[in-house]
């Protein structure tokens, strides 16, 4: 799927450059050369793929990983690297061994990987092994003992690289590891942004403006479409106000096109909504698809309650819940919510405690990681979900 989505982006990309000869004429616009552009262009891109696969993923290649800590978080690390692994059909990190001072598990296996040895051993391991880097897996407030602090000091000094847990972790799923971030609030939230930032957030604001009023406009010629096939299938309210909580906990109102039925929540209060959720109508579950039902929150953009990019927001009654349960939970109210986000684009739809606790950790990464590219990324997936009917 990755070497087709290569392919297709390497055409694309040579058709668009053959379109420069009617704006550069001093190029050349021989029949042959447009034919022969993104065809080498996408052979090129294949063949690099499947050199990457056969060759650069090899054991000599990969990255040789000594982790230290075989508690939670290391094997948590371990189960991402696997999971990336399955995801991708590739590997490009090889984990040697723990480190870890607890009896019991000296030359057991975590999670299929040894234990190799405790803190003392961890500076004749380093030599004997030559791993690529070492990576810290204490989290959850234990400190480090001054002994290992020296051999960590010792393997830096000799050139190994050091990492934490929590950074490959981001760096492997795109996701702030929540459940073993402790007490570190570096771990969940940005402590000092740069001075660029500020220039950031005013440009994406003014961007957001335009924009909004854009798709307000669009919104003015979907009513009439959306109302005449609600008046047939599920008449009533042709918009859906709801309470949901936004930037520093302030609540505001969401708006939407209604997709469910009529007094939906009577009986129930709010729940989370489920994939098949009999309450969505025929008319709803396509504008939920194609994420429609969304459009009418451009006006919350506008006004500034929301961005286009951002968590999404939540109700106020499942706000309370799941601050109760999920660490750092309202560390997402740290920024605008959005109409589309990171979450949203990388997950399935939430219909669970444990659902919200994994968009957490992504919508934790946006917030940490905000950038002109990483919204683009987001722009371009939602644009893919929108096309491709998946949303829900």
């Amino acid at each position: 799927e990755s070497a087709a989505m290569a392919g297709s982006l390497a055409m694309l990309v040579g058709g668009v450059y053959l379109l420069t000869p009617r704006l550069t004429p001093f190029l050349p616009d021989r029949r042959l050369f447009i034919f022969l552009l993104p065809l080498l262009a996408a052979t090129f891109v294949i063949f690099w793929r499947a050199a990457y696969a056969n060759f650069i993923t090899q054991p000599t290649f990969q990255r040789r990983l000594l982790i230290i800590g075989a508690g939670q978080s290391g094997e948590a690390l371990v189960n991402a690297l696997g999971a990336k692994d399955r995801r991708e059909g590739e590997t490009a990190y090889n984990i040697v061994g723990f480190i870890d001072d607890e009896p019991d598990k000296l030359n057991q296996l975590v999670a299929n990987v040894p234990v190799l040895g405790n803190r003392y051993d961890l500076l004749n391991l380093a030599r004997r092994l030559q791993p690529d880097e070492i990576v810290v897996a204490i989290t959850h407030g234990h400190l480090i003992h001054p002994n290992l602090f020296k051999a960590v000091l010792d393997c830096r000094e000799m050139g190994i690289p050091i990492t934490t847990m929590a950074h490959l972790y981001e760096d492997l799923t795109g996701r702030v590891p929540v459940e073993h971030a402790g007490h570190d609030l570096q771990v969940v939230m940005p402590i000092n942004r740069p001075a660029s930032h500020r220039l950031y957030l005013a440009v994406r604001r003014a961007i957001e403006v335009v924009v909004a009023l854009l798709g307000c406009l669009q919104l003015l010629l979907v009513i009439p479409f959306v109302w005449l096939a609600n008046r047939f299938s599920a008449p009533g309210d042709l918009f859906y106000r709801q309470e949901r909580v936004g930037e520093g906990g302030r609540v505001f109102n969401v708006i939407k096109f209604r997709s469910m039925i009529m007094n939906a929540e009577q009986g129930t209060g709010a729940v989370f909504a489920q994939k098949n959720d009999d309450r969505i109508t025929p008319v709803g579950r396509f504008l939920r698809k194609t994420r429609l039902d969304e459009l009418p929150q451009f006006w919350n953009v506008l006004k500034g309650e929301m961005s286009l990019i951002g968590p999404r927001p939540e109700r106020p009654a499942i706000i309370a819940t799941l601050e109760k349960e999920i660490p750092f939970y309202r560390v997402r109210h740290a920024v605008k919510p959005g109409i589309t986000g990171w979450a949203q684009v990388c997950y399935r739809y939430g219909v669970s405690v444990d659902d919200s606790l994994v968009k957490l950790e992504y919508d934790l990464y946006y917030i940490k990681h905000q950038s002109w590219l990483l919204d683009l990324s987001i722009m371009v997936k939602t644009a893919r979900v929108m096309l491709g009917f998946q949303g829900q």
